[in-house]
């Protein structure tokens, strides 16, 4: 209840007594203080990370003010760190650093190698919290999600028809543009 009162009681402020930085909430200036003791002078004026030197605040404070000032010279894309520039760089050299040794097959992102490891192993890490269905992707389980909030967040621009599923969405679509992308070999109809 003290807390929730807290809530409206703003003139309440408790400032931290190495930065000077000023909590509303005395549990959120006890965590910060501790990191402080810990030996992390460094805070961020944005979001109350504390670093424990200077370079290491003043590169986090880029994802902060959204500073991006590392830009890839083939598609112009902005990055806040040198090492996802390096990363993104592999889309267009085409570097596989990463290697399964099961089937041999390589991969740009640690990311994927992981993913393409649950063809190999079964697993499938992503269930869903209603049915208990289980997913290999993230992805696989949020579109599967649908069936079950009945959402349907595929539009079509023409009829306003909505569609749970984007592949659903372009079968529909061929009504509109008249395409018929199947032929039946017999009659040609």
């Amino acid at each position: 209840m003290k807390q929730h009162q807290g809530m409206y009681t703003v003139e309440r402020t408790y400032p931290c007594y190495v930065c000077n930085r000023i909590f509303k909430d005395l549990r959120h200036l006890t965590v910060h203080q501790h990191a402080h003791n810990q030996g992390y002078p460094y805070c961020c004026d944005v979001c109350n990370k504390i670093f424990s030197n200077r370079m290491g605040l003043k590169i986090h404070q880029r994802v902060c003010t959204g500073e991006r000032p590392y830009r890839c010279n083939v598609c112009n894309k902005t990055f806040s760190y040198t090492n996802s520039l390096k990363i993104h760089q592999r889309v267009h050299t085409g570097e596989h650093p990463y290697l399964w040794d099961v089937c041999n097959k390589s991969f740009s992102f640690r990311s994927n190698l992981k993913l393409h490891q649950h063809v190999h192993t079964g697993e499938r890490p992503y269930p869903c919290d209603v049915c208990n269905k289980t997913f290999k992707k993230r992805e696989h389980l949020k579109l599967h999600q649908h069936v079950h909030t009945g959402e349907r967040p595929y539009p079509c621009d023409v009829c306003n028809n909505t569609f749970k599923k984007l592949e659903h969405l372009k079968i529909h679509q061929r009504v509109h543009t008249g395409e018929h992308p199947y032929r039946y070999k017999v009659c040609i109809k």
